[in-house]
């Protein structure tokens, strides 16, 4: 017996050894030979924990930002949302280093190096990937577009960037304006015996552009593939919890409730998927869709082929993004223009021109809605879908005066850059689509809310065209004006609240760890102690806003109030009241 335990021990010390000199290795030394790099060229940072690194000093920063009373609501969001990128440049300077984990992040805001960086064609600078190198937080996306990296992402976007080249997506656009046009029309007639009823609008938004990724994309309906979107969101909120917390090699191993049940929604999303692409597949396979474009990807040859897993894993993507970030847009973009009338008029006054009061937008009037083109840009400018990019420096590098060696995550804050007043003149922080009028040129580097170079987001057509198609028809047949105050909240995490109607604001979700891509949301923790605690959640005040409709067939108007309801993790939505005067 003696000498099984001893053979048993043997084994241990032989696997738990080489183990530790592994963790010691990269939480001890490879942390302090790369400071040691940077303190020399006068780089510096917050001063980090062994294994946290700077994560606990971000989220003391976040919370103490959010603690703080907001008068009014206005654009100057980032000493709110993302405190670091004016803290810690006030301290140590620019650039500087922080730590998360292990892994030092370079925040650079010279636009003439994430130019550099993003158009480098060399392969020095990798993507990052998604997770922030957690599996547990991968498993969102799976190894679709966002988390692939080197030659399997090259061989991905070969396959998939034709299915969005914009000639394709004009064949689109019929499709877009139905599904739109039904979503208003449901608004007119959802109850005209009522002086009053609320419409819960970002709830539409979202099921409006899941209805359009469905269809366009995959050849199906959002009824179809809901069970899909309900399931990701509940992966959503555990990759977000796994995000704020350091990860231990080996522990998605560990049959932990959380860990359990992760494991059974990423199974269960995978056979949904599975199903859909069985259902669909076979009348998508010659169409001109991104499911079709993946099934008949093997007649191109073998370097273009995917496997059933990888269909699998870029539907994963391609549901959760393409749905998140062109929704969460156009809430944003309907708030501004209600705050602004000048320019809601403005374009209204386009659309009317271009398209008429009945007419739908087709790709031809679509080009001539150049207000509307400044309206997106200059909401993407105030609040882009990603709140920064990453990218993986793969080996020692000179960037101007700058020695980056290898093993730096280089981190360019793209919301910081975009409020920056030594780029943008000393009103920044206010809405002003004439900064994007013809003739008027920026700095490559300066804006960039789908990316830059090789990786810039494959879905920005779709995602411009989806916009421009649902502004224009929604200024067709509403207008949008200021309402009284209501509160407004700024958090990283939700928690299922469906009896409560809350009138908040859009808020940014954003996370300590490095998720590619991140949104501004809609957000409800308050019957949640514990995550409130852990996320530094708090109240600050802002504005809601009512909407109005003037029926051509008589002159009743409907006003529609905005509430916030919260009822599934991280997202909430927008409600509408509207209020029938014959």
């Amino acid at each position: 017996m003696a000498a099984l335990l001893g053979i048993l021990l043997v084994a241990f010390l032989a696997a738990a050894v080489p183990f530790a000199l592994r963790l010691l290795h990269s939480f001890l030394w490879v942390p302090r030979r790369l400071e040691r790099r940077f303190r020399r060229q006068g780089i510096r940072g917050p001063p980090r924990r062994p294994l946290s690194g700077n994560a606990a000093g971000y989220r003391d920063l976040l919370a103490a930002a959010q603690s703080a009373p907001l008068a009014s609501f206005h654009h100057a969001v980032v000493a709110r949302v993302a405190p670091h990128y004016r803290e810690w440049p006030e301290r140590y300077g620019r650039p500087f280093v922080f730590w998360l984990g292990p892994r030092p992040r370079l925040v650079v805001s010279d636009p003439e190096v994430v130019k550099a960086v993003l158009t480098d064609p060399t392969g020095t600078f990798d993507k990052a990937g998604s997770g922030g190198g957690n599996p547990l937080a991968r498993q969102l996306f799976g190894e679709g577009l966002v988390g692939l990296t080197g030659e399997k992402w090259a061989r991905h976007r070969r396959v998939i960037a034709p299915a969005f080249n914009m000639e394709r997506i004009k064949g689109w656009i019929s499709e877009i304006t139905a599904i739109t046009s039904s979503m208003l029309d449901k608004w007119e007639v959802q109850d005209e015996a009522r002086a009053e009823f609320e419409i819960d609008v970002h709830k539409e938004f979202h099921t409006l552009i899941a209805d359009v990724i469905s269809s366009v994309a995959f050849g199906s309906s959002y009824e179809e593939g809901k069970r899909v979107f309900e399931l990701q969101e509940e992966q959503l909120k555990l990759a977000i919890l796994a995000m704020t917390t350091v990860y231990i090699p080996g522990f998605r191993f560990v049959p932990t409730k959380k860990n359990r049940r992760r494991h059974m929604l990423n199974q269960e999303v995978r056979n949904s998927l599975r199903k859909l692409i069985e259902i669909n597949g076979r009348k998508c396979e010659d169409s001109n869709n991104l499911l079709g474009m993946m099934l008949s990807a093997s007649k191109l040859g073998s370097e273009f082929r995917m496997g059933i897993e990888e269909i699998i894993d870029e539907c994963k993507t391609f549901y959760f993004t393409g749905k998140e970030t062109t929704a969460n847009l156009l809430t944003w973009a309907t708030l501004l223009l209600a705050l602004h009338q000048e320019w809601q008029n403005k374009a209204r006054d386009e659309v009317l021109q271009a398209c008429g009061k009945s007419e739908h937008p087709n790709a031809e009037n679509l080009s001539n809605l150049k207000i509307v083109n400044m309206v997106l840009k200059e909401t993407l400018r105030l609040y882009p879908p990603a709140m920064f990019l990453n990218r993986m420096v793969n080996r020692d590098v000179k960037l101007g005066k700058l020695d980056i060696p290898a093993g730096t995550q280089l981190h360019f804050p793209i919301l910081d850059i975009h409020h920056d007043v030594n780029i943008w003149g000393t009103n920044a922080d206010e809405f002003d689509p004439s900064r994007f009028a013809e003739g008027k040129s920026y700095h490559l580097g300066a804006y960039f809310p789908f990316g830059i170079g090789p990786t810039i987001c494959v879905g920005q057509n779709l995602t411009m065209v989806e916009e421009k198609v649902a502004l224009a028809m929604i200024l067709q047949r509403f207008a949008l004006v200021v309402s009284r105050p209501m509160f407004m909240r700024q958090c990283m995490e939700s928690h299922s609240n469906p009896s409560t109607v809350l009138k908040f604001l859009p808020i940014r979700f954003e996370t300590s760890m490095d998720l590619c891509v991140d949104f501004w949301v809609f957000a409800d923790v308050s019957s949640s102690s514990e995550l409130s605690i852990k996320s530094g959640i708090c109240w600050s005040h802002g504005s809601i806003f009512h909407v109005q409709t003037t029926l051509n067939t008589c002159r009743n108007v409907q006003k529609i109030k905005w509430f916030a309801i919260v009822n599934i993790p991280v997202l909430s939505f927008l409600f509408l009241d509207i209020h029938c005067i014959c």
